[in-house]
């Protein structure tokens, strides 16, 4: 994707990304209905649907040969992220924006022919806007996010993790997980996987690890973690793909080795 093409779209997205977010602090006392999809803690409402379809339709007629990946099923069916493809999550957090009315973040990451172009993650009550273009470093609003330290030691870092780790589950032994709560200098659930990718790049977290991601919840924060020097991978240390579920890990590199070696590798099922 050339600098010009990118720049457009990128004006374009933020504009939209802006505008839905709008919407929402409007109606954020509005009625709603709730729904649930694979279990009762994975929520939907109609605001979910609402933005999505917003998103969906600016984009198909500006740029009609875009595709999209999504969570509420206003996407394209993709086998490659071949082209220009949009991975949203209109609310990422639907349980924090049910009972909290904060804490969620609309999530639009813009990927040609597989590699994060640019990623936007807005923090809509608090009015952030967390973004990114590749090569040209991360922002909030308009302050440029800094690298990530060189020097940061795992037992001096505060890790967001899914408290799901610490309980019997598929991937690895709970005990390996309980070891490294122990050697961290903390732990923090946010409850949107978008704002921990921020945090990350934002240096307020150092690492935030879960079991099964989908790529709207990721492919935004990557751009942007990037964009900071930080690293994406699944818990083991693999490649991710956006075409699917999978473990996340995203952290500063300077913790990364010690995290996967002497925690998840060392305690995988």
């Amino acid at each position: 994707m050339n600098v010009t093409l990118r720049e457009e779209i990128y004006e374009l997205a933020k504009e939209w990304v802006l505008e839905a977010g709008k919407t929402i602090r409007e109606k954020i006392n509005d009625p709603l209905t709730i729904n649930t999809k694979s279990d009762r803690n994975d929520l939907v409402t109609t605001m979910d649907r609402d933005t999505e379809y917003f998103f969906m339709t600016h984009i198909k007629k500006t740029y009609p040969d875009h595709f999209i990946i999504s969570e509420e099923g206003y996407g394209d069916e993709l086998q490659s992220l071949d082209g220009t493809v949009w991975i949203i999550d209109p609310i990422d957090g639907t349980m924090n924006f049910v009972h909290q009315k904060r804490n969620f973040a609309i999530s639009v990451g813009i990927y040609h022919d597989g590699i994060g172009e640019i990623g936007l993650i807005y923090d809509v009550m608090a009015g952030k806007l967390y973004s990114a273009k590749r090569g040209e470093g991360a922002f909030i609003n308009k302050t440029p996010l800094p690298l990530l330290s060189e020097q940061k030691s795992l037992y001096d870092s505060i890790l967001g993790l899914n408290h799901f780790w610490l309980c019997e589950n598929r991937l690895v032994e709970e005990s390996a997980i309980q070891r490294l709560v122990k050697t961290v200098r903390g732990t923090r659930t946010f409850g949107s996987a978008a704002l921990e990718f921020a945090y990350v790049a934002e240096g307020i977290i150092d690492g935030y690890m879960t079991m099964g991601l989908a790529p709207w919840d990721i492919a935004a924060g990557i751009v942007i973690v990037n964009e900071t020097g930080g690293v994406t991978t699944d818990a083991f240390g693999a490649e991710l793909s956006l075409l699917g579920k999978s473990s996340v890990l995203t952290c500063n590199p300077a913790i990364q080795e010690q995290i996967i070696n002497d925690y998840m590798k060392k305690g995988r099922k």
